[in-house]
């Protein structure tokens, strides 16, 4: 009931949040990462963590000689691993980056937006990517999702057998509780979390308070 751009939109949907409420620049999205563990489902199409890692530091490097000097990744995707190496790598670099949302963040957005279901049972097109989705795009989400509910908290061989171990559907997640009012305020709730990295990755504007800065930039996708 969800599209194979879930992961896209719902980092899209964060990063235009984000943009409206401070002065970054966003960056066209990564749309293909690493997605792996649902190579059983047709359509799922994957780069290697390595290539990730290239490409992410390629287009830090750009930003740096063109005298942007923060980047921001915005992540729809928890299988991408590798972006906290960039940005833990990043430290020397020349350009100071962060990474958003943390699970801290999105366990505040639940909790202001009312999200029953919690951060390790929310793991695939459930609760959060579902209202998300009726809120943005509700015209991409089809019947189904109120019906498709699944529980499957112990995945503690997931990067070994993958996603069809745990779920035939796809599915791990609770999508019918899912509205589009939650995903409003799971997305307001996350620009509100912003305000600290904003602080950190580029603090002469978040002390200034100016607009239309051109040394922080912000890369989403899945």
């Amino acid at each position: 009931y969800l599209p194979l751009a879930t992961d896209t939109l719902v980092a899209c949907a964060i990063a235009r949040e984000i943009a409206a409420a401070y002065p970054v620049h966003l960056l066209p999205p990564v749309t293909i990462s690493c997605s792996h563990e649902h190579a059983a489902w047709p359509g799922t199409v994957s780069i290697s963590s390595v290539t990730l890692h290239a490409v992410v530091r390629d287009i830090a490097e750009s930003l740096r000689r063109s005298g942007v000097e923060a980047l921001v990744l915005v992540n729809g995707h928890g299988g991408n691993y590798v972006l906290g190496n960039v940005v833990q790598e990043s430290a020397g670099s020349g350009v100071r980056m962060a990474l958003f949302p943390a699970p801290e963040d999105w366990d505040a957005a639940r909790d202001r937006a009312g999200v029953r279901t919690s951060l390790l049972s929310d793991m695939h097109a459930g609760e959060i990517e579902t209202s998300i989705l009726l809120h943005c795009h509700p015209e991409l989400v089809r019947p189904g999702y109120e019906t498709t509910d699944f529980i499957a908290d112990d995945r503690r061989h997931l990067l070994t057998l993958g996603m069809s171990a745990y779920t035939e559907t796809g599915v791990i997640g609770r999508p019918s509780l899912a509205s589009a009012e939650k995903g409003k305020q799971l997305l307001a709730a996350l620009a509100d979390s912003f305000q600290a990295y904003f602080s950190l990755v580029a603090p002469d504007e978040a002390d200034s308070g100016a607009a239309g800065t051109d040394d922080s930039a912000m890369e989403h996708g899945s």
